[in-house]
């Protein structure tokens, strides 16, 4: 194994640890949003399929520009 393989695991797994921590928060403030709209509203079911559509839609879509970034 050269070093230029080891620079590119480790680069790799720092790009993948990152990753995994960003969609953490971001996972956990979106949770914390539709919760308090909840409670605001005085409504039991914080999403209904509807809306869990939509976002899930738009998840996608983000994913999709994510990956297209580096694409000319």
């Amino acid at each position: 194994m050269s070093k230029n393989e080891i620079v590119k695991r480790s680069n790799s797994s720092r790009i993948l640890l990152g990753g995994a921590l960003i969609g953490a928060f971001t996972g956990l403030l979106a949770a914390m949003l539709v919760s308090r709209r909840a409670q605001k509203a005085h409504r039991d079911a914080p999403l209904t399929a509807t809306e869990g559509i939509k976002i899930g839609l738009l998840v996608f879509g983000l994913l999709r520009a994510i990956s297209s970034l580096g694409d000319d």
